[in-house]
């Protein structure tokens, strides 16, 4: 067994876990419900397979998205969090706090893929701070989104209150 334990979270912070043992196989999944799940042309997911997933904080509600699945999502801020069936659970992707280190190695409902998804490749790249236009605004921002890893809290006493209610 490979004891990397991976950690992650929604972006509000209120859920937080750990995923130890051997490493997980990521995929990409572009059926119709998981493109309404995750918001986006498809979801990147990460198998927990036979690595212990423990959830260190807080607790995920659940939508079932059919008679065989649910879905586990952060109530507070909406992070779709896991796909669950009877096969087992796999994690979002971006949710790992370094999502980077876990290449897809398949995609699955290629039937519903959408075309141009295979040529996002070839779209003109930009920096954030490259938008003029959005500068000043993005100069500005504050984020209140939990870092990168585990914390002993969470929210900070800087956040907005409405946030930590």
């Amino acid at each position: 067994m490979n004891d990397v334990a991976r950690t992650g979270g929604c972006q509000c912070g209120a859920i937080r876990f750990r995923l130890s043992g051997d490493a997980p196989d990521a995929s990409i999944c572009h059926c119709r419900m998981c493109q309404k799940a995750f918001g986006a042309y498809y979801a990147p997911l990460v198998a927990a397979g036979e690595a212990e997933l423990t959830w260190t904080r807080g607790e995920l509600k659940y939508f079932h998205s059919s008679n065989h699945v649910r879905r586990g999502f952060c109530e507070n801020c909406g992070t779709p969090m896991t796909y669950e069936a009877a096969d087992g659970v796999a994690i979002s992707a971006g949710s790992f706090d370094e999502p980077g280190l876990l290449p897809p190695v398949v995609q699955f409902g290629v039937e519903a893929k959408i075309g141009f998804v295979d040529r996002l490749h070839e779209l003109p790249e930009r920096d954030t701070m490259d938008d003029v236009a959005s500068a000043p605004f993005l100069d500005d921002i504050v984020s209140y989104q939990h870092p990168d890893h585990d914390t002993d809290t969470w929210p900070p006493e800087n956040s907005p209150k409405e946030d930590r209610e």
